[in-house]
């Protein structure tokens, strides 16, 4: 579904540059002439979202890079320099932490709406599993991110995360040791995570040009499910796409400019403004919010071991769900029960965050260890069923069909709606 380019320059030192190196060309047949199925809702303008938030990262990690300290008695202070010192420095600071909050907001949803509308399923399951590797390495980068400003959740969080390597059998330890660069979390630790949390945005920006080159190959999937059959059911995604994705990109600016401006420190710990102390520990060490879930079946499993390939294991099934679903059928729209176990999931996944907010005792742990355990047997058990014993409800035909039909029905409607309001001429 490789949309070809119409693009012809007209400038001669354009048209020099474009029959050596037709990166224009490439530009103007990926964002300008691609085409879209005519039918894709809000929910499809989150990569546009995701693509902005990545660039905005970047770049002010890049300038906050040029004043932090990443030395372990003058990381701490060096962050405090850019709040109060640095030309604008709180702003980036505050721009940087919580669009890393706002990152994953949208990273939940995109891949919510994936699961919802099934684009995971052939022939996209190369640009799924490109999807949850990017997922991971942004799971890493916040977490390296996290232990930088060097106050006691980011230190112990750090200590926590990492002893979890020390569960691997025979190499565990081996690995705690190179991950700290001693046998403790210090400066070498700092040092390393701070090179790393540099380094692996731009690893991720590589990975996303190939995730929209793996998207463009087959093009997008739809709400309906259904590919494209002719002309008719696309559209260019300029300007029809570019407008949508601008006014999305637009209204989540403004949500995430609430957060910025008037309550900067709202998705962050209290604990993270007093300075490292390995001898002080927390009362209640947690992660940053997006991570809770995780921690929270980590907490459920009582064997560390398990606790930490439940971890791991529930982001890598993600990676399979093209095998796992044996149904034809990609939206949920039209999987009436598929649909009714999925929003039971969701909800199972926002009660593990709120598990994993919570202390460890009495109920909290087995609500815990109940949800874990749904999450598992849904992936593994519930979606390989469900495909051979539900009834689907009937697809249309094509997705101009659909549109079509919807559109007359909501004309029907209006129309039948003014007659019964409008009085009669008789009176």
């Amino acid at each position: 579904m490789s949309g070809s380019t119409t693009f012809v320059p007209k400038n001669p030192v354009l048209k020099w540059f474009e029959s050596r190196l037709p990166i224009i060309g490439l530009v103007h047949s990926s964002f300008v002439a691609f085409p879209n199925p005519r039918n894709l809702n809000y929910f499809w303008t989150f990569g546009g979202i995701l693509a902005f938030m990545l660039v905005a990262q970047i770049v002010t990690g890049v300038v906050l890079a040029m004043h932090y300290t990443p030395e372990s008695t003058l990381a701490f202070a060096s962050v405090e320099h850019i709040m109060r010192d640095v030309n604008f420095g709180w702003l980036l600071r505050y721009m940087h932490a919580n669009g890393a909050s706002m990152f994953f907001i949208a990273v939940y949803i995109h891949i919510a709406r994936g699961l919802y509308y099934g684009s995971y399923k052939a022939p996209r399951e190369i640009l799924w599993i490109l999807g949850v590797i990017i997922f991971l390495l942004m799971m890493a980068t916040a977490f390296m991110g996290y232990v930088l400003p060097w106050g006691q959740m980011s230190f112990w969080g750090a200590k926590v995360i990492t002893s979890l390597f020390s569960a691997i059998p025979l190499v565990g330890d081996a690995i705690t040791v190179w991950l700290w660069g001693g046998y403790s979390v210090g400066n070498a630790t700092l040092n390393r995570f701070f090179a790393l949390h540099y380094l692996l945005p731009f690893m991720i920006a590589g990975l996303v040009v190939l995730h929209i080159w793996a998207l463009h190959v087959p093009g997008s999937n739809n709400p309906l499910g259904v590919e494209v059959k002719s002309k008719k059911d696309t559209l260019p995604f300029h300007p029809y796409f570019t407008v949508k994705d601008g006014l999305a990109v637009v209204c989540f600016m403004l949500f995430f400019s609430y957060f910025v401006f008037y309550v900067p420190n709202y998705l962050g710990h209290a604990d993270n403004y007093i300075e490292a102390n390995p001898l002080v520990t927390p009362a209640h060490i947690v992660p940053e919010w997006y991570f809770l879930p995780y921690y929270a079946m980590l907490r459920a499993v009582p064997n560390k071991l398990g606790g930490v390939c439940a971890l791991f294991g529930s982001i890598l099934l993600l990676a399979f769900l093209p095998w796992l679903d044996t149904s034809r059928i990609r939206s949920a729209n039209f999987r009436p029960v598929y649909r009714v176990f999925l929003w039971v999931w969701f909800a199972a996944v926002a009660g593990l965050g709120y598990c994993g907010s919570q202390e460890p005792v009495g109920g909290i742990v087995t609500a815990s260890q109940i949800l874990t355990f749904w999450y598992f047997f849904h992936l593994l058990v519930v979606l390989p069923l469900l495909g051979f014993f539900e009834t689907p409800l009937k697809l249309p035909a094509t997705i101009t069909d659909a549109v079509l039909s919807t559109t007359r029905g909501s004309s029907g409607a209006m129309v039948a709606a003014r007659t019964t309001a409008s009085p009669s001429v008789d009176g």
